[in-house]
């Protein structure tokens, strides 16, 4: 009897236990519940935003979580056609909060259906909001204007689901890949024709550098030739000047002396043969080089024999 008793108060134990475990729930700092009975929120106690530990009534009252963090929606590229009939791909995304609980669980239930929602609305507002600008105004000049206007059209629509569009971004916005490829193949060719034009423009500025360089080769050249004959000529006309006036201070040495020089350029080593006789004038100074003659008349400047 003991024994059955004590079963029974341990039965109850468990089940007491499990009431009470069932009964309390926790609330992270980042989220919010939703208390529901029988699917509707509890008065006075429906929502909690307050983190801790709470109380339900167990198998009558459920609780549901949401974040009530900074979420985001990412949109795929999205094809655009602007104001003046250019073909867009845009890359945009926004990020909302969680601010009606109650209309968040009953319109979408969940963050993932809430982003499937506002996805489409985000969509929308996009090509809205880009149809009626160009791409000037959407690359450079109106981005900022044109990305808040897509927030405001995206957290008007997003306020019925019961969550507020806190930002809106276009990420990035490109010409379609054919177009994109026509575009870099058209700035290629561009290219490509620029950099001819430059390289004929530099070969052209080398052969006239080239030119240049070579006339100016010549003209040094041709001066340099015309100085160095000139010195030349002045030099010769001095040599001669110096035997002139050498040969009239003293014929008779400047008769011997060029003689000399005609035995030494005549008589050098080699198998070269003379024939000639002695009695010859070139020889007179072998003779008698003090010949009363020579001493009357000045001497003319001997040949040398011809070679044979």
């Amino acid at each position: 009897m003991k024994n059955g008793l004590l079963f029974v108060f341990a039965i109850l134990a468990l089940i007491g236990l499990a009431a009470v475990g069932g009964a309390l729930f926790t609330v992270e700092q980042t989220e919010q519940a939703l208390v529901l009975r029988f699917g509707e929120p509890v008065a006075g106690r429906g929502l909690i935003t307050e983190p801790g530990l709470h109380f339900k009534i167990p198998l009558i009252e459920n609780v549901v979580s949401f974040d009530n963090r900074i979420l985001d929606v990412e949109s795929p590229n999205l094809e655009v056609l602007a104001a003046d009939n250019q073909r867009l791909e845009v890359d945009s995304f926004i990020r909302y909060r969680i601010v009606d609980a109650l209309k968040f669980y009953q319109s979408v239930n969940s963050v993932l259906g809430a982003n499937n929602q506002l996805g489409s609305v985000l969509n929308s507002a996009v090509r809205r909001v880009l149809s009626e600008a160009n791409q000037q105004q959407i690359v450079r000049d109106e981005r900022a204007a044109l990305m808040a206007r897509i927030k405001e059209q995206a957290d008007a629509e997003a306020r019925r689901f019961g969550v507020q569009v806190v930002d809106a971004r276009i990420r990035r916005v490109d010409l379609p890949q054919q177009i994109s490829e026509k575009v870099y193949g058209r700035m290629q060719t561009e290219r490509q024709r620029e950099a001819a034009e430059y390289r004929a423009q530099g070969s052209e500025q080398a052969q006239k550098i080239t030119a240049k360089a070579d006339r100016d080769v010549i003209v040094l050249k041709a001066e340099a030739q015309q100085q160095a004959d000139q010195i030349k000529g002045d030099g010769d006309a001095a040599r001669n000047r110096i035997f002139a006036e050498a040969f009239g201070k003293d014929p008779d040495f400047f008769a011997f002396y060029r003689s000399m020089q005609a035995y030494e350029a005549a008589f050098k080593p080699g198998e070269t043969r003379f024939l000639v006789s002695p009695r010859s004038d070139f020889f007179r100074f072998f003779s008698a080089p003090e010949s009363p003659a020579e001493a009357t008349s000045a001497p003319a400047t001997p040949e040398p024999p011809r070679k044979r």
